[in-house]
Parts: structure tokens; C-alpha cells; sequence
């Protein structure tokens, strides 16, 4: 019997190992499968969207107002503390509602949200923060595209937050700990998980309006590569 045991162990650890080594290749190799490449030299370039990373997470930044959107009917300036109305960008990130809201900095990270986050067992929300001027760098970088492109990075954006039954976005209230004045938070679409991280998001936000991604990725450093 004790044979028996040991050996249901071991090939449980063998299998979680193989696992592991399984999704460390993906998240070593499937970046560099690229996808579309050519996105530069398509199509006229009138806006101006940007890509943020704070080293881990990866945002969409867009123009607070255009004639397709005015996003501050979709993400109101009040709901922030500052409730400043100069703004002209909001920054859009997806993730795990309990990372977001639990976790403003990693050493207040818990097992319980790590657990939660990692195995699809938690609740998503869309962190969106405002700013007044955008500085491109090492870590954010401009990218043109065209009316059209615009339009379906919005459905995409728009999607990935929950209604209320008058289809208003639902604030969560936070008192913004461990964040600025100029953030607020909403309840997102869908599920957290190793497979569909918040730079999956990101990624899948570049795909949906024609630019430059990888064919997945879990981390910045794959959307980053691509924007050299």
C-alpha cells in the first residue's frame, strides 16, 4: 500500500512538473509568434493610442475625447477622488478584482488572492486611471491608428466591463488605497487566470483593432518587444 501511495505521488509530481515546464515554454516561446506584423503600414493613422506598463502590467491608454466616444460617459471623472475634469487620457487595464483591490503593492500579497487569481476562482475588474499629458519612454509607447481601428478597440474596451440594468458601468468603491487620486475602479468581464492574464488583455486589445501582438502572451515584456 505505502508503494502504491509513493508512486501516485510521484507521477502527481512528475505530471505537475511537466505542467509547469509546458507553460513556462508557452510563456518563453509563444511571444515571439507574431502576429499582424504589418500593421504600420496600413490603412491612415489619425489617433493617437498608447501602451503603459508600470514593469508588469500592461494598459491601453486612449484620448478622453474624440468624435466616436466621450469615455467619461463610460468612466465618469467623479467616481475618481480628485474628480478633476481637465483630464485628456484614461488609462484601461483589465485583472483580477482581488490583486486590484487587495494587493496595491506585492508586499501585501496574499496566498489566498495569489491562489484565486492563478486558478480562475476569482472576479475581474478594470482599473482606469486618468492623466492630463502622455510622455512616451520606456515604458509607454505611442501607436497611430485609423477611425476604424479606433471603433473596434472601443467595442473591445467597452466589452470587458459590467452593466448595470440601466447599462451604466459599476463603480466599486475603494477610497483608492494605495493608488492616486485619479484612479477608479469598475466590475470587470470575465475570469483572471495563468492563461488569461492582464497582459492577455492588453494583447488581445491590440488584436481586436488590427495592431502589432504576440499570438499570447502573459507578460509586458511580449507586447513591449514588438514596440522597440
Amino acid at each position: 500500500m505505502l508503494r502504491k501511495i509513493l508512486k501516485i505521488i510521484g507521477y502527481s509530481a512528475l505530471t505537475l512538473l511537466g505542467l509547469l515546464l509546458i507553460y513556462a515554454a508557452a510563456v518563453w516561446g509563444l511571444p515571439c509568434i507574431k502576429v499582424n506584423k504589418n500593421a504600420a503600414n496600413e490603412g491612415s493613422k489619425e489617433i493617437s493610442i498608447y501602451i503603459k506598463t508600470n514593469g508588469v502590467h500592461t494598459d491601453i491608454v486612449m484620448p478622453m475625447h474624440s468624435s466616436l466616444i466621450d469615455w467619461n460617459t463610460i468612466v465618469p471623472f467623479e467616481n475618481t477622488d480628485s474628480k478633476d475634469t481637465t483630464f485628456q487620457y484614461a488609462s484601461f487595464g483589465w485583472g483580477d478584482k482581488g490583486f486590484y483591490l487587495e494587493t496595491p503593492n506585492w508586499s501585501d500579497l496574499k496566498f489566498s488572492v495569489a491562489f484565486k487569481a492563478m486558478f480562475h476562482l476569482g472576479h475581474s475588474a478594470m482599473h482606469v486611471t486618468f492623466y492630463k499629458t502622455m510622455q512616451t519612454g520606456e515604458r509607454c509607447r505611442e501607436i497611430k491608428i485609423s477611425k476604424e481601428q479606433y471603433e473596434r478597440l472601443i467595442i473591445y474596451v467597452k466589452k470587458s466591463f459590467q452593466y448595470d440594468s440601466i447599462n451604466r458601468t459599476i463603480n466599486i468603491i475603494t477610497h483608492n488605497d494605495g493608488y492616486g487620486t485619479d484612479d477608479a475602479f469598475y466590475e470587470g468581464q470575465g475570469v483572471y487566470d495563468l492563461f488569461h492574464t492582464c497582459n492577455t488583455w492588453a494583447n488581445n486589445a491590440l488584436k481586436s483593432c488590427g495592431q502589432k501582438a504576440c499570438l499570447w502572451t502573459a507578460l509586458d515584456k511580449g507586447i513591449f518587444n514588438l514596440y522597440k
